[in-house]
């Protein structure tokens, strides 16, 4: 970005700005040159919380007590498990910003244990009562399905207003996830911004 009146790639990567962007329904994506751009989309994927579906598979795998649960255990290394796969938007320099935002309590993790190891989770920002839903991985069958439903979970006892998933996936959909206009987007954006919740 080389016009005065544009910010240039750590500028945009400083946390304030980032919170900032992400508080206006942007969020980052790093391309094939590791070049990390900010993105907007018309149509946006939200999970409604209250509206949320555990398929009938899935609850038999949870009842089984086959996983172990952790929340804000280790957000660093759930991130780098994310990137890790052959192609990704999770560059080494979008893992620093996000250090930056896990410093300063934005980012946090639904983590999935199996015998005390890490299979699989999710993380994503939280700013109000809106959570940002950024990746998931999985290491084992069902760890990151399993991790949605507990943070969906914790999303709807504490009281949150939006979680927000970007783009529809058939992954998500089997969770109630629905496409919606960026106009009625903001809509959650502001009720969520009303409340001040803590993950």
């Amino acid at each position: 970005m080389s016009r005065k009146n544009e910010l240039t790639l750590d500028e945009l990567l400083k946390p304030e700005m980032m919170m900032h962007l992400y508080t206006q329904g942007a969020f980052p994506m790093a391309d094939s040159e590791n070049e990390i751009n900010w993105y907007m989309p018309e149509v946006r994927t939200i999970i409604p919380i209250n509206e949320f579906n555990i398929p009938r598979s899935m609850k038999k795998i949870l009842s089984a007590g086959t996983f172990e649960f952790r929340y804000d255990f280790n957000q660093l290394e759930i991130i780098k498990n994310c990137a890790n796969r052959e192609s990704t938007w999770i560059s080494e320099k979008l893992i620093s910003a996000y250090k930056n935002l896990i410093d300063r309590g934005f980012i946090h993790s639904v983590e999935t244990y199996m015998d005390n190891e890490m299979v699989g989770g999710l993380y994503g920002v939280a700013f109000g009562g809106a959570f940002f839903g950024e990746s998931m991985f999985s290491k084992v069958s069902q760890a990151s399905k399993a991790a949605l439903v507990k943070l969906v979970e914790r999303l709807k006892e504490k009281k949150f207003v939006l979680l927000d998933v970007q783009y529809q996936t058939e992954h998500l959909k089997m969770f109630g996830a629905k496409e919606i206009t960026f106009k009625e987007y903001t809509k959650y954006l502001k009720k969520a911004y009303k409340k001040e919740i803590f993950f």
